[in-house]
């Protein structure tokens, strides 16, 4: 019996070292295979701050334009093509007369027909062809206003001068001169008034003319 005893004995003890032994042979296949990683999670990244430059960029491009300056040299800020020249007018005259006036009348009108606006503004020079020579007008002192005159419109001026009543012969009128303001050159027109002129004493000029605007179509 004691010979089973130790024999049982030795048996649990070597049946505890088999055991160990495998439990240790399991652990190191166990570590020898990899070790997967551990899931991580990664949040979504917020999109990056715009860099200053890029800021100032964009303020640079939205930012509302300044005005277009006035082209240079126009003092009115382009709304008219400056001073109206002999060849930007087309210039007629018109008897005006109304009976029962003590002097008669003549009209001088300015067309502009240049495409653009244009300033006329001051007294015309005038002269009268006749059978004596040539007969200048003279200013009749009324005020200089300044004006524009639009395309395709007209400004007029009179021309007056007394009637000849004295039943003879006189100064014969043959023909009409006329020099728009600030101008040198002078277009010349049929006289549409009546022939003549009575002789005055002393060689005084009985005709006088009126600034830019001083008449119209009905005067």
């Amino acid at each position: 019996m004691r010979v089973h005893k130790v024999t049982f004995a030795a048996l649990a003890v070597a049946a505890g070292l088999a055991l160990t032994a495998c439990q240790n042979d399991d652990a190191s296949t166990d570590q020898s295979k990899p070790t997967a990683a551990p899931a991580v999670t990664t949040a979504p990244s917020a999109p990056p701050a715009p860099s200053t430059s890029s800021a100032t960029s964009t303020a640079t491009s939205t930012a509302t334009p300044k005005g277009t300056a006035a082209p240079a040299g126009s003092a009115d800020g382009g709304k008219t093509g400056g001073k109206c020249r002999t060849d930007d007018l087309t210039i007629t005259a018109v008897d005006r007369t109304i009976d029962g006036d003590a002097e008669r009348t003549v009209v001088v009108e300015l067309k502009n027909r240049s495409g653009h606006d244009c300033s006329l503004s001051g007294y015309a020079g005038v002269d009268l062809k006749t059978s004596a020579g040539t007969l200048s007008a003279t200013r009749s002192g009324e005020p200089i206003v300044a004006g524009v005159v639009k395309s395709g419109k007209s400004t007029f001026f009179g021309i007056t001068y007394p009637a000849n009543k004295s039943g003879g012969s006189g100064v014969r009128i043959t023909g009409v001169v006329v020099t728009p303001p600030d101008e040198t050159k002078p277009v010349t027109l049929p006289w549409p008034g009546a022939a003549t002129l009575p002789v005055t004493e002393g060689g005084g000029t009985p005709v006088k003319i009126g600034p830019m605007g001083s008449a119209g179509q009905g005067n």
